[in-house]
């Protein structure tokens, strides 16, 4: 092992720059990951434009990136069971690198039947969708709204809830043209909002009782119009901001509904929290990756030596599913 990794770097300028940094060592509790292929997030772009000293940023640098898959190349102390070479995946900052640390909870098993270029698009949306269907206490049998399902968070939600037994899964989207993809990858009842009136639309689909469970990703007036399309004693789980992060929620609906309202944000300021949900996704969910019954949407791949290509595909607004980064180009 050398003692430098090529890495993309922001806080230098519009984009991330390739560079050689140390190889970071794992202390107590960490392990090292030799990294094969990472995934693009929607939070990546923001992180990197917040950055940018040409434009007003912070000029603060530090390595990019939040999914990874690869395997282990070094344990530290006290790092749980984990040994050289086994298959890994996992989401913690900095993982645009030929080498990755991670607190050992946070990491998941790779199937080793699973490539890492596919792999690195499951992690963040394994845990954000399982953890949120958890706060919500989900069971099988119940039925799940996930607004902007055609995300690549999205995607990875239905699939989740269908694995765990959803009765029924209904997904929404702004395009027309995303209905086969929904249908695709589960989606019993796809509603476009930009055609129809999303709890009109829910409650027709359910004989009028509403879901069960919703997975909010997209906020604004939708995480309201959700409210009047959740069932009694229902929850409601909002995830994203995609339409912004204010709402006028009608209370009525709220109140006389008896609904259940939570916010997530599964990020690793609470670590207890962070490894109770990873730990949770090992019974079902895990094995249910393994089996095939939940895989990624892959956009495209691009090498890391192509940092602005990379990045001018998420601007470009045409992304479907995840872009994955090729390590070892």
């Amino acid at each position: 092992m050398t003692d430098t990794m090529r890495a993309l770097i922001a806080g230098r300028g519009p984009d991330w720059v390739l560079d050689e940094v140390p190889v970071p060592e794992p202390g107590p509790g960490q392990v090292l990951i030799r990294n094969r292929a990472a995934a693009v997030n929607n939070a990546d772009l923001p992180m990197l434009a917040e950055a940018d000293p040409t434009a007003g940023g912070h000029g603060e640098e530090f390595v990019a990136g939040f999914e990874y898959a690869g395997e282990i190349a070094a344990v530290g102390d006290d790092a749980g069971d984990w040994r050289a070479g086994n298959p890994v995946m996992g989401s913690i900052p900095a993982s645009f690198a030929e080498y990755v640390v991670a607190d050992h909870r946070f990491v998941m098993p790779r199937p080793a039947s699973l490539v890492p270029e596919i792999a690195a698009a499951l992690p963040t949306g394994l845990l954000t969708e399982h953890g949120a269907l958890t706060v919500a206490g989900f069971e099988a049998g119940r039925s799940v709204l996930i607004t902007g399902a055609s995300t690549g968070i999205g995607l990875i939600g239905v699939q989740v809830a269908k694995a765990l037994g959803a009765s029924q899964v209904i997904g929404t989207t702004r395009s027309p043209g995303k209905r086969e993809l929904l249908a695709s990858v589960g989606v019993d009842e796809v509603i476009v909002t930009n055609e129809q009136d999303l709890a009109e639309a829910v409650l027709a689909a359910t004989g009028g009782e509403g879901v069960d469970v919703v997975l909010d990703h997209v906020a604004g007036q939708v995480f309201a119009e959700t409210l009047l399309a959740t069932a009694h004693d229902g929850h409601v789980v909002n995830i994203g901001r995609l339409a912004g992060a204010a709402s006028t929620i009608d209370i009525d609906a709220l109140s006389y509904r008896h609904l259940n309202v939570h916010g997530v944000s599964f990020g690793f300021t609470r670590d207890w929290e962070t490894a109770g949900i990873i730990a949770g996704l090992l019974p079902e969910v895990i094995p249910a990756v393994e089996r095939g019954q939940i895989r990624p949407v892959i956009d495209s791949g691009l090498p890391l030596s192509r940092p602005d290509e990379i990045a001018d595909r998420l601007r470009s607004g045409l992304v479907t599913g995840k872009v994955v980064v090729a390590i070892d180009d």
